[in-house]
């Protein structure tokens, strides 16, 4: 290499996130200061905010500078991790400790709230993290591990109570109770729209691969679903599920009405019959014909065949539609709130209609957690179906 000339990064992903950090960082407001919860706060970026020691928290962003012209090898990915472990939680312990700062100087009524330098930093360092997780050469189980054990620090943050002094934890405190019922409630609507999803899902994705013939009439009725607004499907089953009701009141008794769980739950089931049937489909096409007649050439029945044969073959496959199903359904079951059924989007709109950035937040936050824990575990079901396979 001649002098004077920079090298070519060998990640550019990451020499992209750390710029992206680097403007953030003093380009924008890292927190912002409002003297109640229903004012527009004032920005304060990192200058007006941090003081003395509390810069070492960035640290390890300054560490990571070098890591996009490092070899891409084993080391490396492990130094990004390490790094990117520490740079989160120093942003978030910083976020902290310069809110309990600010706070201190003003009236008790004064919300501190994370600003957009914050998740910036906070997303590029979970970015950074989550690339160098990919890259690294280990087993699905040892990254899910290793991504749970980077999550530890800034969990451990939130429970000693370093995160008291910002808004969305005073709005958590007076909120606990209701806040602890809308996570009960919205995993019970993710789960309650699973089951018959998959009654009802995995049959259709047989079917579709065992008669070429009902293929395209079950992907297309699906495909047609998939594109009413969700917000038109919560809408467009309040009146016949009112009116089943009024029919039927034993249904009625059972919980059945227009406006509840069940048009949502009815709704959600809709939505997640496309990815369930289609991979069902996609994964019993793939079990190669060959195996099959083997199976078949020595002596199995048809339903032996299906299920000691093709379903092992095509579980990572079903497994991947489930995923997808599951963390599509996290995220839809927020609008479960207009239609009355609870769950975290309520706190999200009682948020938004009162204007309170911090309460929405407190649902909005909760949700990208649960859908990163159900994308987790699922990946490691998948990866433990592979080897099984194998």
């Amino acid at each position: 290499m001649r002098p004077g000339i920079v090298p070519k990064p060998r990640n550019r992903v990451l020499l992209l996130l750390i710029l992206l950090g680097v403007v953030a960082a003093f380009a924008l407001a890292f927190l912002t200061r409002a003297p109640n919860r229903l004012v527009s706060g004032a920005p304060l970026g990192l200058g007006s905010a941090v003081h003395g020691a509390l810069w070492l928290a960035l640290l390890p962003g300054a560490i990571l500078l070098p890591a996009p012209w490092l070899r891409q090898n084993r080391p490396a990915q492990a130094f990004v991790i390490v790094w990117a472990t520490l740079l989160l939680a120093g942003v978030v312990w910083l976020a902290g400790s310069a809110a309990a700062t600010v706070g201190a100087a003003g009236p008790p009524t004064a919300r501190i709230s994370l600003g957009a330098g914050f998740w910036v930093l906070f997303g590029v360092a979970a970015l950074a993290l989550a690339d160098a997780l990919g890259r690294f050469s280990a087993s699905p189980v040892v990254r899910i591990a290793l991504g749970i054990f980077a999550a530890l620090p800034v969990a451990a943050l939130v429970v000693a109570g370093s995160l008291d002094h910002l808004a969305i934890m005073r709005e958590y405190a007076a909120e606990h109770e209701v806040f602890a019922a809308a996570v009960l409630r919205h995993v019970e609507l993710v789960f309650g729209a699973l089951a018959p999803t998959l009654a009802v899902g995995l049959p259709l994705g047989l079917l579709a691969a065992r008669r070429a013939a009902w293929r395209a009439p079950v992907f297309s009725t699906l495909n047609v679903i998939q594109t009413i607004p969700s917000i038109a499907m919560f809408g467009l089953l309040m009146a016949p599920l009112a009116a089943l009701a009024h029919l039927a009141p034993p249904l009625a008794r059972l919980g059945l009405s227009g406006i509840g769980p069940a048009p949502a739950i009815l709704a959600l089931m809709l939505y997640a019959l496309l990815p369930i049937a289609r991979n069902t489909q996609a994964g019993f096409a793939a079990v190669p014909d060959a195996v099959v007649e083997s199976a078949r050439g020595i002596g199995l029945t048809r339903r032996q065949i299906l299920w000691m044969v093709e379903v092992p073959l095509a579980l990572p496959v079903i497994l991947s539609g489930v995923r997808i199903t599951i963390v599509q359904l996290i995220g839809l079951a927020v609008l479960a709130a207009l239609v009355g059924a609870g769950g975290l989007g309520a706190i999200m709109f009682q948020g938004l209609f009162a204007d309170a950035l911090d309460m929405v937040l407190l649902g909005v936050v909760p949700v990208v957690l649960l859908a990163l824990a159900a994308d987790a575990v699922m990946t490691l079901l998948i990866a433990l179906s592979r080897e099984r396979r194998q």
